[in-house]
């Protein structure tokens, strides 16, 4: 059996070109990652290429 049950292991590494660090030191995922990723989260992520509105709930793109 596995030591780590949490899936961690399974991730891909992150490249450079995958997040960057804010002013405030957090951790903020590019464009690039969440296509990579390949859907939407939901979360209102500041580079979301699906096009999720917090506000309405709604995700206005759809991934082609």
């Amino acid at each position: 059996m596995p030591d780590d049950m949490s899936g961690f292991s399974k991730r891909s590494k992150l490249e450079s070109e995958d997040f960057y660090y804010s002013e405030e030191g957090f951790l903020v995922f590019t464009e690039k990652y969440h296509l990579k990723r390949g859907y939407c989260c939901k979360s209102g992520c500041k580079h979301c290429p699906f096009g999720f509105n917090k506000n309405t709930g709604n995700v206005s793109k759809e991934r082609t």
